[in-house]
């Protein structure tokens, strides 16, 4: 067998052209093919080490910087470059806003190939930093090194870390001090346990024996101030899991809703796990337009609560409702949209697949006097059928809000069958929802398209778009 070609190439003044997936910069090598550079600014002239070769493309990265692009700024965080979270924090936010507003143009123009009106300026948001309401953090006791910590021949002491994994690597973690994208008390509250875990000589877990009590910890923030808190035990150790949570609640007398779950199996998800209340009650409480909705440890809910409601009248806005209208919300989640249109529409039915998120969303319509909303649950392409049209009656439009595949084609079929007049389209992976777009074409038109940062120094974006019948 042939040696792998791996060959590390450099490649010598190269203009970065493009941002371009994933939040990695894109530029041409002299053979013309493409080469993709993370950490760098469409504008900058570096030179670039080749680590990577493939048929079409390779990946680099910058070695030598001779011209920094005028889009450039200095990243506010200490680990970024290392940490793989936001990935465009060296880049100004009006190019964030005009590289992600290209993204959604190009895959509209390039994969969905259909009609598009006038783009409508992408929202951007008020907050650039600070904007997360929920974050997840994993412990480890093999801390990723950086490389001076490397070369030092000095004791390094302690290997804790509570942080994010280093991207690609399922086992290191970087230990972060302060990190940008969650309000406080967000950051003082990780680091008081990680301090009170070292000086109580608590295991961090080891994710290679599988051993340690430490796993993860999740922390969600509200616009009303309220706090929820959970962290994941992988070992069940009374004592020293009380001690833990004991002194954060007296710590932190604001926490709302302090929870733990033990979990020793392989992977630290959550949503098949028993968690348990420690203090507090096992919710808290986000607001938006006087509606109150209750959020608990395995809800889905937007992670930008104040760009969620830009984005959701965006979506009222598109619906153009007159009070007369019966509307489906297709993957309704915790009911969200549904409730915060309801009271322009006449009746509203709402379609999830997880049973958690459908009790969520009709405690959240008891609790908000909503009497219009219906909630049911069921996998869309089976529940989304012809008997349960005639039951609920014909929908005259539709509010679709898919997970990142997109919607499955069965689902596209039956709105194509039922016909209603509008169907307004969230979402946030603009490729797939291109896909979807050309599937529909034959009896929709795209009238308004307006993308929504919610999620800035990266490069994800949301995207809404109007489809009326022709």
């Amino acid at each position: 067998m042939g040696r792998k070609n791996t060959d590390k190439v450099v490649f010598h003044q190269i203009q970065v052209l493009d941002a371009g997936a994933k939040g990695v910069s894109v530029a041409k090598a002299p053979d013309g093919k493409v080469i993709f550079i993370p950490n760098v600014v469409p504008g900058d002239v570096v030179d670039v080490q080749t680590f990577k070769k493939r048929k079409a493309y390779y990946e680099g990265k910058a070695v030598k910087f001779h011209e920094l692009s005028e889009h450039r700024i200095e990243p506010i965080c200490d680990h970024f470059g290392v940490c793989g979270g936001c990935k465009w924090q060296n880049m100004k936010y009006s190019q964030q806003l005009y590289y992600k507003q290209n993204e959604v143009k190009n895959h509209l123009q390039r994969i969905g190939k259909v009609e598009l009106p006038e783009f409508e300026t992408i929202l951007g948001s008020e907050k650039q930093f600070f904007y997360r309401n929920k974050m997840e953090f994993s412990f480890s006791n093999s801390r990723w090194l950086t490389e001076k910590e490397i070369e030092s021949t000095e004791d390094l002491g302690n290997r804790n870390a509570l942080g994010f994994h280093i991207p690609k690597m399922w086992d290191k973690i970087l230990d972060i001090q302060k990190c940008y994208l969650q309000e406080d008390p967000s950051n003082a509250i990780r680091n008081e346990i990680r301090d009170f875990a070292n000086e109580h000589n608590l295991d961090f877990f080891n994710p290679r024996e599988q051993s340690g009590l430490l796993r993860t910890f999740m922390i969600r923030t509200a616009s009303t101030g309220e706090i929820m808190v959970l962290i994941q035990f992988y070992e069940n150790d009374k004592a020293n899991r009380e001690l833990l949570l004991d002194h954060l609640y007296e710590k932190f007398p604001q926490i709302t809703s302090l929870q733990y779950v033990v979990n020793s199996k392989q992977n630290d998800t959550i949503y098949d796990q028993n968690i348990k209340l420690y203090k507090g009650r096992d919710y808290i409480l986000e607001e938006m337009e006087g509606l109150k909705f209750s959020i608990n440890a395995k809800s889905f809910y937007q992670t930008n609560s104040d760009q969620a409601y830009e984005l959701y009248k965006i979506t009222r806005d598109f619906a153009g409702l007159s009070g007369d209208e019966t509307v489906y919300d297709l993957y309704t989640g915790t009911g969200t949209i549904a409730q915060f249109v309801s009271k322009k529409a006449k009746k509203v039915i709402g379609v999830e697949s997880v049973p958690e998120a459908i009790i969520d969303a009709k405690a959240n319509a008891e609790r908000n006097n909503i009497t219009n909303c219906e909630f049911f649950v069921g996998d869309m392409k089976v529940v989304f059928n012809e008997s349960f049209i005639a039951q609920h009656g014909k929908p005259d439009v539709i509010i679709t809000d898919p997970p990142r595949d997109g919607m499955h084609k069965d689902v596209i079929d039956q709105i194509l069958k039922i016909a209603p007049q509008k169907v307004v389209y969230v979402s946030c992976n603009s490729a797939t929802q291109a896909r979807d777009l050309a599937l529909m074409d034959e009896k929709y038109k795209v009238t308004r398209v307006r993308p929504v940062d919610m999620f800035p120094q990266t490069h994800h974006v949301e995207n809404v778009v109007l489809l009326e019948l022709r």
